[in-house]
């Protein structure tokens, strides 16, 4: 991969996500964990849904946890609480975000795909909504030239602020990125703002569509087109 210049001259910036993209799919994950730990994988979404589906959206404890708003160990308390185990027991709450990613290992295919661009000369940048959770660092310093962690900047996705300050951070427009990630709605704000947005599925169609936006053989696509 190549770097271009972008729309007003500068280099191309690339913006990705971490758990979903350079992880295996969130999904497969979660699940590993529920089992490992002995949790009713039904009542576990059932309990949890009102955190993702918007219906909490003035009160609700996953974002402030993102944002870095309340201490992880008082999450982890609360949300074993709503938890049912499959054994009889109580879920412990301990841990219980190290134990949620520790099997989100890294995609090294997606890893070389950002190391290939860095060195084409496109710059890079991590966007993340943290849990509190450790996140694998000794993989960062040769993958990325700018990390924004959530609960790091007291801000997360999908707010239109936090990924202006991620292209803020790495001196570069948001017309002269592509944002990268698991999940349409937080592609969709990427787009609003000017970026380009790649909905990600898997490492093979996320790299082609990378090399289309890095190309210098063909014409770069416009501000805030979805790269199809």
């Amino acid at each position: 991969m190549v770097g271009t210049p972008g729309v007003n001259g500068t280099r191309r910036g690339v913006i990705c996500d971490w758990g979903g993209v350079l992880t295996p799919p969130l999904l497969e994950g979660i699940r590993a964990w529920l089992r490992a730990d002995g949790i009713d994988i039904d009542h576990y979404y059932e309990v949890t849904r009102p955190y993702f589906d918007g219906s909490l959206n003035g009160d609700n404890p996953v974002h402030a946890l993102e944002r870095g708003e309340i201490d992880t160990r008082e999450f982890e308390r609360e949300l074993a609480a709503l938890l049912r185990s499959t054994h009889g027991g109580p879920v412990v709450a301990e841990g219980l975000i190290d134990r949620m990613f520790h099997g989100f290992d890294p995609v090294h295919d997606m890893y070389e795909t950002l190391h290939q661009a860095r060195a084409g000369g496109a710059g890079t940048a991590l966007l993340s909504n943290s849990w509190g959770n450790c996140y694998p660092r000794e993989h960062f310093d040769r993958t990325f030239d700018t990390v924004v962690i959530s609960g790091e900047v007291g801000m997360r996705k999908p707010e239109p602020r936090i990924y202006l300050h991620t292209c803020e951070q790495m001196g570069l427009s948001p017309e002269d990125c592509v944002f990268i990630d698991d999940l349409e709605h937080n592609v969709r704000t990427a787009e609003e703002l000017g970026m380009t947005g790649i909905l990600h599925t898997d490492v093979a169609a996320t790299k082609a569509e990378l090399e289309r936006f890095l190309t210098p053989d063909g014409a770069p696509p416009a501000p805030g087109q979805k790269v199809a």
